[in-house]
C-alpha cells in the first residue's frame, strides 16, 4: 500500500533531554512526537491523537481570498499544541522550524507570513486544536509547508506558529494517510474469535486521549459486543483494557482496567446487558500485539479484548 505520511512539525533549535522536558507542565497523556522535538522551553498545551481522521493543508498562498492548492490528506492523525513563554519571535521559531526541515530533506511548497498567505481566511482553512490549547492571530503569524519523497512514501511537513501576548503558540500536526484499516468486527466475527481462540481483539472502541471516556463513534462496535451476547445467553466474558508502553507502568495499569470498566458499564446501561455476565480487568501494557518502538505498533496495543473465562 502507497503511504503518505502529513507532518506538522514544531521543532527545536536545540532539542531538550528527556530530564529537561519531563519537568515542563505538559498536559496529562501528552508527549512529543518521536525524533521530532520541540522548541526550547516549550510546554504541550493540546494533545489528539486519532487513527484515522482527515485534516487540512494549504500549499500555496490564497489567490483573491480562496485557496489556491488546499489539500485534505486522511489517516492516522497527532495533533500537538506547544506554547513558548515570552523572549521569543514568531520568526525565530519559525525560521528553527524551517531549517531543520530543509535538513531533513523538504522541498518548500510555500512559506508565508500574514498578508503573503492570505490574513484571516487563510487561517480559517487550517487545521487548527481549540482554544485554548492553540492561539491563532490572524493578524500576526507565519506558515510553512513542504514535501519530502522518499521512495514509495511521500511526507508533507507544516508549521504553524502565532502570538499572544507576547507568547508562541505553535501547532505540530502528523497525518500519516493511507487506506483507513478496517477494524469493524461484528457480532459472528467475535463469536468466531472467541470460539476458536478464546479471545478476540477488539479496536473500534475509541476513548479520549488518556481517559476512560468512551467516545461516540464507538457506538457501532458496542452494539455487536451486545448482539453478540443477547444472542448467547449463557455467554459470560472478561473485558479486559490494553494500553501501549507510553506513560507510568501503574498509570497504565489503572487505566487499562478503567477503560474496561467503561465498556462494561455502557453494555449494561445502554444495551441492558446483565452485568453479571461482565468481568472486567486490565493488564496495561503486559500483553503487546505489536512493537511499542513505532506509531504502528502501539495502536496495536491500544485495544479492548473480549475472553472467555
Amino acid at each position: 500500500m502507497r503511504c503518505l505520511l502529513v507532518i506538522s512539525l514544531a521543532l527545536l533549535p536545540v532539542l531538550l533531554p528527556p530530564a529537561a522536558r519531563a519537568q515542563q507542565r505538559d498536559i496529562a497523556g501528552s508527549r512529543d512526537y518521536p525524533g521530532i522535538g520541540r522548541f526550547a522551553g516549550s510546554v504541550i498545551t493540546g494533545y489528539q491523537t486519532k487513527d484515522f481522521d482527515a485534516t487540512r493543508l494549504q500549499a500555496a498562498p490564497f489567490k483573491d481570498g480562496k485557496a489556491s492548492d488546499q489539500r485534505r490528506p486522511e489517516g492516522q492523525v497527532t495533533r500537538i499544541a506547544y506554547r513558548t513563554p515570552p523572549g521569543r519571535s514568531i520568526i525565530e521559531v519559525a525560521r528553527n522550524f524551517e531549517s531543520q526541515l530543509a535538513k531533513a530533506g523538504f522541498e518548500t511548497l510555500v512559506a508565508c507570513n500574514t498578508d503573503d498567505c492570505g490574513g484571516i481566511p487563510f487561517t480559517e482553512a487550517l487545521d487548527a486544536l481549540p482554544l485554548p490549547a492553540m492561539w491563532i492571530d490572524g493578524f500576526d503569524y507565519r506558515y510553512y509547508a513542504g514535501r519530502k519523497s522518499d521512495g514509495a512514501q511521500e511526507t508533507y511537513a507544516t508549521v504553524l506558529v502565532s502570538k499572544n501576548n507576547d507568547e508562541i503558540y505553535t501547532q505540530l500536526v502528523i497525518t500519516r494517510v493511507g487506506d483507513m484499516a478496517n477494524k469493524m468486527v461484528d457480532a459472528a466475527a467475535m463469536a468466531k474469535g472467541l470460539g476458536e481462540k478464546g479471545h478476540i481483539a477488539i479496536y473500534g472502541i475509541h476513548f479520549d486521549t488518556d481517559k476512560a471516556i468512551i467516545k461516540s463513534e464507538s457506538a457501532p462496535t458496542l452494539a455487536e459486543m451486545a448482539k453478540l451476547l443477547n444472542g448467547q445467553p449463557e455467554l459470560k466474558v472478561f473485558i479486559v483494557g490494553h494500553t501501549d508502553s507510553q506513560g507510568a507502568f501503574d498509570h497504565n495499569m489503572t487505566l487499562s482496567r478503567l477503560r474496561a470498566e467503561a465498556v462494561a458499564a455502557a453494555l449494561t446501561t445502554s444495551h441492558k446487558i446483565a452485568r453479571g455476565r461482565l468481568y472486567t480487568a486490565g493488564v496495561g501494557y503486559l500483553a503487546p500485539v505489536g512493537s511499542n518502538a513505532t506509531d504502528d505498533g502501539r495502536a496495536l496495543n491500544r485495544r479492548v479484548e473480549l475472553v472467555v473465562p
